[in-house]
């Protein structure tokens, strides 16, 4: 028996085939199977932001939310740009270099690209 992907917006496990689409029973999101293909087909790191835009080295993005910097007293605040940006594998998946702060890693999902 194969296995059917979570759902990608709730992460539901419970998902099922409808035609060519996968349906989640959960949040009612359906999205066609033919992507699902071409994700697991590539080979490529695939990182998004918190709008779902794709990420790439050296791109410049805005932080969303403030971070605490763990170890310090330092916050990054909310509109603090990032430029020049280097994806990586992990939980943290952008490697970066702030100003005022230095070297550091970022979670996707605290970003937006621009």
């Amino acid at each position: 028996m194969s296995t059917l992907p979570p759902c990608p917006k709730c992460g539901s496990e419970y998902t099922y085939e409808d035609g060519e689409m996968f349906v989640c029973p959960e949040c009612a999101h359906e999205w066609p199977q033919a992507a699902v293909v071409a994700e697991e087909s590539s080979d490529a790191l695939v990182v998004k932001d918190s709008n779902g835009n794709l990420l790439q080295d050296g791109d410049t993005v805005t932080v969303i939310k403030d971070l605490k910097v763990k170890g310090t007293s330092l916050v990054v605040k909310v509109g603090t740009k990032v430029k020049n940006i280097r994806l990586i594998e992990g939980d943290h998946d952008i490697d970066c270099k702030i100003d005022g702060i230095g070297p550091m890693q970022l979670k996707s999902e605290f970003v937006k690209k621009g």
